[in-house]
């Protein structure tokens, strides 16, 4: 029998093989004992099924921050309705918001003991504000509990809804952070759902409202020296004033490819040139994320 010219062929990814990991983007791992801050953390996140962006992004710090007993707490589930090309949060039709989960990563920050917390989700453009009344309610829960501990919250752009904006002022974060991620020329094939004057109003607006405003970029995408500098002042001109420059880590071979992995002393450069820009606070290096020592990092005057 012939094949049927009407039956499709199983759709496969393209592979992205990555250049060899070089010495100083190596972690090694760590197998810690119960007792061990690590687990302790571990055990708090997942008797509640709380998401962390830790675990779901595949986090390079994950053992070094948890050691401290610090996370980053995903709401709104774990399933994004944006599949960027860089990220390894799983993309798909989300399920209905936990109306309990602020509740329950507020009783975690308070098991723990936390002084300072990062509160980031899932595009949720599936929700009409995007998932901001969510935002507002664990930020309110967290602070009936630990009325000291200071909050940044790691946003999507909420597609610059004016509304769910508001709703996320309303409730007053310490920091309003919302990555970039890339340069402009790149954002459109990376980033589809995304947009990159969009991006730059949402910190602009969060800035103009009275919020201390922080950003990051992760490089090795392809983008030029000079292009990130342009991205860097953009950021700036719209008064961001907290920064983080990382490696762009790629998380299988299916994701898109690593370019090149930028020395340390490359980084030290870009750092040196955001702090000449203006920026207060400036963590740039290999294994930086956003939400790498975000405490110490929100510690300037």
């Amino acid at each position: 029998m012939g094949m049927n010219p009407l039956k499709k062929k199983p759709r496969t990814k393209e592979l992205n093989p990555a250049p060899e990991i070089p010495s100083w983007m190596k972690v090694k791992l760590r197998f810690p004992d119960e007792s061990n801050p690590v687990e302790v953390v571990r055990k708090t996140v997942s008797k509640s099924a709380i998401h962390t962006v830790c675990e779901s992004a595949s986090c390079p710090n994950l053992n070094h921050c948890w050691s401290r007993k610090t996370a980053t707490y995903m709401i709104g589930g774990d399933i994004c309705t944006r599949r960027c090309k860089y990220c390894d949060v799983a993309f798909g039709k989300p399920g209905s918001l936990d109306s309990q989960e602020p509740i329950q990563v507020a009783e975690s920050c308070l098991e723990l003991g936390l002084e300072y917390v990062v509160i980031t989700a899932v595009n949720r453009d599936d929700l009409a504000d995007g998932g901001a009344e969510h935002f507002a309610q664990t930020i309110q829960e967290i602070r009936k509990r630990l009325p000291k501990c200071k909050i940044e919250v790691l946003v999507p752009d909420f597609k610059g809804k004016r509304e769910a904006l508001d709703t996320l002022y309303a409730a007053k974060p310490d920091i309003f952070n919302y990555n970039i991620e890339t340069v402009k020329r790149l954002f459109s094939e990376i980033t589809p759902s995304k947009n990159y004057e969009r991006s730059l109003f949402v910190l602009e607006d969060a800035h103009s409202n009275g919020f201390r405003t922080k950003s990051g970029i992760i490089l090795g995408m392809g983008e030029t020296e000079e292009e990130v500098l342009e991205a860097l002042q953009d950021l700036r001109n719209v008064g961001v004033s907290m920064i983080t420059i990382g490696q762009y880590m790629q998380p299988t071979p299916t994701h898109y490819p690593v370019s090149k992995y930028f020395t340390p002393e490359e980084f030290l450069f870009f750092g040196k040139k955001a702090k000449e820009m203006g920026y207060e606070s400036v963590a740039s290096g290999p294994l930086v994320r956003s939400s790498y020592h975000a405490d110490e990092q929100a510690q300037f005057n």
